[in-house]
């Protein structure tokens, strides 16, 4: 009876218990958020880890440039700063040579046809990326595979696979604000040491699987586009729409170790298919095609180097210090002594734009830049993306500019 009572009881409660357990509780999905292991105790081991093996500061010899009467503000370059777009970052990218290069070419266009067209940077790169793996086919792994180039490569590109807006096709992917091109790098030479290893030189499978990586990381260009109700191919728009002669643009070089009043080869690795297009010229004449080009008229892309001890992140201003060298001494001599020992080098690529003359008739050059440093001043500032280089500093540091070749027709007629 006792054993009857208490399963009686047992199914009466059962039901009762069932629903308790099945009630309304709710579940979610929850991102994890750090706790007190590591907001506490890793913070603690890692501050302990930090005070045993502490970062070493890295400190910099510069110019120390406070006090000095500076024409670092775009005012001062107002009568004479000729069209451009506002500057554009390249990100986390060696693409210098082609943002300098594509914003110099907006501005021919305007010069020329007054028209305001932001051209893609990131088409030029990506089929940059293609000719570089065929040359490094060609010279069986010997060819520089990197992300630096020259300014002479955006011409040849153009010349080759066209042009497209910035609009069409911008190279950006997966909600990304600025460019980086690190891993994509990485992946694409892993892949060409291993072809170089095992000697697999198939031209067509090596730059299949580069624009494959191309592809996956910065999207397929484009072959045929509509721009302003009209239909394009990149070539036809770079001859129908842009109208732009590439023909008409030269380089020019000053450097002592080719022969002056020749086409050269210019010898630093991002002219890694060894053009000989640069017209070498001495040092004086370098400046008069410089100065010449920006007092009437036109822009210039300029390239150089930018880790000297007077140029300043903060002021944004290139100086030479008289503890470097005196201006005065500056001369094809010291020019060339630098690059040869390497304390010149091919550091970046820029777009100049406008000038200044001080009181005392000293040329200032307005430069134009995509790299991160010339940003440190913080965008709400006017000059944000701008350098200004000093007549010193151009004439010690910077080796070769791209330029329309009207600004140089007068040495043409010198070269052999």
């Amino acid at each position: 009876m006792k054993k009857l009572v208490t399963i009686i009881a047992l199914i009466i409660i059962l039901p009762s218990y069932q629903i308790m357990a099945q009630g309304n509780n709710k579940a979610k999905f929850e991102k994890y958020k750090p706790g007190y292991y590591q907001n506490f105790i890793l913070k603690d081991v890692n501050a302990v880890k930090e005070k045993q093996n502490p970062e070493k500061s890295v400190i910099k010899f510069e110019m120390d440039q406070s006090g000095m009467d500076l024409p670092n503000n775009l005012d001062a370059y107002s009568d004479n700063n000729y069209w451009h777009f506002d500057p554009t970052s390249q990100g986390n990218t060696g693409t210098c040579w082609c943002f300098s290069t594509t914003s110099f070419y907006e501005s021919e266009e305007y010069r020329l046809f007054k028209k305001e067209v932001k051209i893609s940077e990131m088409f030029t790169v990506y089929w940059e990326y293609v000719e570089k793996a065929k040359g490094y086919v060609a010279s069986r792994g010997t060819s520089v595979f990197d992300e630096g180039s020259e300014a002479n490569a955006v011409n040849r590109i153009y010349k080759k696979y066209g042009v497209v807006p910035r609009s069409v096709y911008d190279g950006l992917k997966d909600g990304r604000e600025y460019y980086s091109h690190a891993e994509m790098a990485k992946e694409m030479k892993t892949y060409l040491t291993s072809v170089k290893k095992t000697n697999a030189w198939n031209e067509d499978e090596v730059v299949s699987t580069i624009k494959s990586i191309l592809n996956h990381n910065m999207g397929v260009p484009p072959t045929q586009f509509t721009y302003e109700g009209n239909n394009y191919t990149p070539v036809s728009f770079l001859n129908d729409y842009l109208k732009l002669n590439i023909d008409d643009y030269v380089d020019v070089l000053s450097y002592m170790q080719k022969p002056y009043w020749q086409q050269v080869e210019y010898e630093v690795n991002d002219n890694w298919w060894h053009s000989e297009d640069y017209y070498n010229v001495p040092l004086n004449d370098f400046m008069k095609v410089v100065n010449y080009a920006i007092e009437n008229g036109y822009t210039i892309t300029v390239g150089g180097d930018v880790s000297e001890a007077g140029f300043s992140r903060e002021t944004n201003v290139a100086l030479v210090p008289d503890f470097d060298i005196p201006s005065e001494f500056i001369n094809d001599n010291a020019r060339q002594f630098r690059f040869s020992n390497k304390t010149t080098t091919d550091d970046h690529g820029m777009h100049m734009v406008g000038y200044y003359k001080d009181k005392n008739g000293k040329m200032w050059y307005l430069i134009k830049d995509s790299s991160s440093g010339s940003r440190n001043v913080g965008p709400e500032s006017s000059i944000f993306g701008y350098y200004f280089f000093s007549e010193e500093y151009m004439k010690l540091k910077i080796m070769d500019i791209l330029v329309h070749k009207d600004a140089f027709k007068s040495y043409l007629k010198k070269f052999k």
